[in-house]
């Protein structure tokens, strides 16, 4: 399975984690998420994962992007990362990440998207 692949199945595995959805309760953002060359939009609603959308959408309103290469997935999704892989600001700042936008939502929850991106980890 790749990268993309795995992506998709954040809805199902966002919506069997309710801890996540507790953590995130005060949170209520539209994102977008780059596997490599495709793009997802996320809407998060109270912490609920309520659409993510696979594709180009043109004139899409986001309040930050996060973009990381197929590569940068797939290490950061193993079962035990290696150091470097296993966070999503150590992707950015071994340059195999970008971030862009509005920090502030993402800042401020942080943990909720480390855990939320990190989902996906282990599953092949």
């Amino acid at each position: 399975m790749n990268a993309v692949e795995r992506f998709a199945e954040l809805p199902k595995l966002a919506a069997a984690d309710q801890d996540l959805r507790r953590r995130g309760r005060f949170l209520t953002v539209e994102c977008r998420i780059d596997i490599g060359s495709v793009p997802f939009f996320l809407s998060i609603r109270e912490g609920a994962l309520t659409a993510c959308e696979r594709g180009p959408k043109l004139m899409r309103s986001t309040a930050f992007s996060y973009r990381a290469g197929d590569e940068a997935w797939t290490n950061h999704w193993k079962a035990v990362p290696d150091p470097g892989w296993h966070d999503l600001l150590a992707l950015t700042k071994r340059g195999a990440a970008s971030i862009e936008g509005d920090l502030r939502p993402f800042l401020q929850n942080l943990q909720y998207f480390k855990d939320l991106l990190a989902l996906p980890r282990g599953r092949s």
